[in-house]
């Protein structure tokens, strides 16, 4: 598989062959893991303001899945059915009271450097940005001095996703075919790489 459909497979509209596997789980070892190469990612000024919760149990991974909006560009979609949905969550704040006057990146450095180990463990994930951050401070306790920058959602990927290269000016949004393959556009290398 792609290594492309490991990192970014997005759980989109499927009945049977689309999300994870959620009955394979994540084992709260395998998250440390993944969370140990997030603490290790570059920070500004070497702050390292970033904190984890990670989620492997039904119980706590049930209160998460409702805080989270799911593939944007599929309008007529609401999120992956019971059984397909993820089977961990990492979900990345930053401390306030550590971070100050550094750009917020460190986050994004972070996500990806877990979600390569993920790759690597041949897991597959969403990383999501648009989260109900007041819903989930409030289900999981979440104190206020932690900001709620993302969620990574993870697990075994269930479904096909592809890479399509595109023109320059072409449509970027994913969509899925009537095989339920789920199509990602990327630009081409050569007009992302500007020759100055």
């Amino acid at each position: 598989m792609h290594l492309f459909s490991l990192l970014f497979v997005s759980p989109a509209p499927a009945a049977r062959d689309g999300g994870f596997y959620e009955d394979l789980t994540v084992s709260q070892e395998t998250l440390l893991e993944l969370v140990d190469l997030g603490r290790l990612s570059p920070t500004g000024g070497n702050k390292q303001p970033l904190k984890f919760i990670i989620s492997w149990e039904k119980e706590k991974n049930e209160l998460i899945y409702p805080t989270l909006a799911w593939a944007g560009y599929l309008t007529d979609w609401a999120g992956p059915e019971a059984g397909e949905r993820p089977a961990a969550y990492i979900i990345i704040l930053e401390d306030k009271d550590i971070n100050m006057n550094v750009p917020k990146i460190d986050f994004g450095i972070a996500a990806q450097s877990i979600m390569l180990g993920a790759a690597e463990k041949g897991l597959g994930g969403c990383m999501i940005y648009m989260v109900q951050r007041q819903k989930l401070r409030e289900v999981l306790h979440i104190p206020e001095k932690y900001e709620i920058l993302m969620v990574l959602a993870l697990g075994q990927p269930k479904e096909e996703v592809v890479v399509d290269e595109i023109e320059n000016e072409a449509d970027i949004k994913y969509w899925r075919d009537n095989n339920r393959v789920h199509h990602v556009p990327k630009r081409k290398l050569k007009d992302v790489v500007l020759e100055l």
